[in-house]
């Protein structure tokens, strides 16, 4: 047998082949990279509407903003109504009337139209502390990482000694010392979660600040504030609203421990927490004293959770198509390898 008719011997990783044989090449989807998910063009709402329990946190949260925002101007006086001879009555008894449908307090007053307006002075006090240091937060910390160097250190060092102090003994002391009111809450609530914000601009501005879109424009001559705001904070922003609405949670959260405590909202005021630490006497003998606006905090802050988490993959580009693509396609677009030991 001649050379050119004898069988090839292949080399590390190649098959024997005979001259009139095609060599069988491995299939390369076994080894290649998993296809890119498609991407997503379906508005947000669409999106929304698709997953029923982000929905139906949606709806709550909108319902609890309605409420505050309406709710004191239909109920009036009637949170402030006493009735001595209506003392604490049971709840869902139609017999009472519509508006003590919830019960009523020991002073005769409607738990109903109580929670309606502590609705609006709970979110009074969470909405604006969370809005100034998301604010105040973020605009240092994507100053401080685009420009890196001095700024950078000193801002950081900053957040590190605020976060030194637990946020909610920290309120405690101050508002133990100053007299405790909705403004002072406010303030020193938003200065304690400033640096929750300001690390997280940080971070993403000081990885920003190397990619090519931002050399290309300051190669254009344009100016720092234009680079953060025309191309940093746009895609800062997604992420900083699902950290707001986290935060949202724990301001709620921290405002009703205070008020709980006696150092939050004071009385005439009324909130969720205070009620809750008014009706904590009466738990053996009036227990709708303290579980219906205890419920209502629970019932916010899961659907915030709740929602933030939906909204940390919808307004991810990289994640988004888990929400459009059903569940029996994703096993087939990212199919799970055995390992085998």
């Amino acid at each position: 047998m001649s050379i050119d008719n004898a069988p090839r011997l292949g080399g590390a990783g190649e098959a024997l082949t005979s001259p009139g044989e095609t060599p069988d090449l491995a299939d390369p989807a076994d080894d290649a990279v998993p296809p890119r998910p498609p991407r997503s063009k379906t508005p947000l709402w669409r999106l929304l509407l698709r997953d029923r329990m982000a929905t139906t946190a949606a709806a709550i949260l909108v319902f609890v903003f309605l409420v505050a925002v309406f709710g004191p101007w239909l109920v009036g006086d009637a949170a402030t109504d006493q009735n001595l001879d209506r003392s604490t009555l049971a709840p869902f008894d139609v017999a009472n009337g519509w508006m003590n449908i919830l019960g009523t307090d020991p002073l005769g007053r409607s738990m109903l139209a109580r929670l309606i307006v502590a609705c609006r002075t709970t979110l009074l006090v969470a909405l604006p502390a969370v809005a100034l240091s998301c604010i105040i937060g973020s605009l240092i910390g994507m100053w401080a990482g685009y420009h890196r160097g001095w700024r950078e250190t000193t801002a950081m060092r900053v957040a590190d000694v605020i976060m030194s102090f637990p946020s909610l003994l920290m309120a405690v002391v101050v508002l133990y010392v100053f007299s405790p009111s909705a403004a002072n809450i406010v303030l020193v609530l938003a200065i304690t979660r400033i640096p929750i914000y300001l690390r997280t601009a940080r971070a993403e501005s000081a990885e920003l600040q190397s990619r090519l879109f931002v050399d290309a424009a300051r190669t254009f001559g344009a100016r720092s504030g234009a680079v953060i705001r025309r191309h940093v904070f746009p895609i800062l922003l997604p992420t900083l609203l699902t950290v707001a609405t986290l935060d949202f949670c724990y301001v709620m959260l921290a405002e009703s421990s205070l008020s709980f405590l006696g150092i939050g909202i004071q009385p005439p005021e009324i909130s969720w927490g205070l009620m809750v630490s008014q009706g904590r006497t009466y738990l053996q003998t009036a227990w709708w004293l303290s579980f219906f606006p205890g419920l209502a905090i629970v019932i916010t802050t899961v659907s915030a959770t709740v929602l933030a988490a939906w909204a940390r993959i919808a307004t991810d580009p990289a994640q988004r198509w888990r929400l459009t693509v059903p569940r029996s396609r994703r096993s087939r677009l990212f199919p799970t390898r055995k390992v085998v030991s």
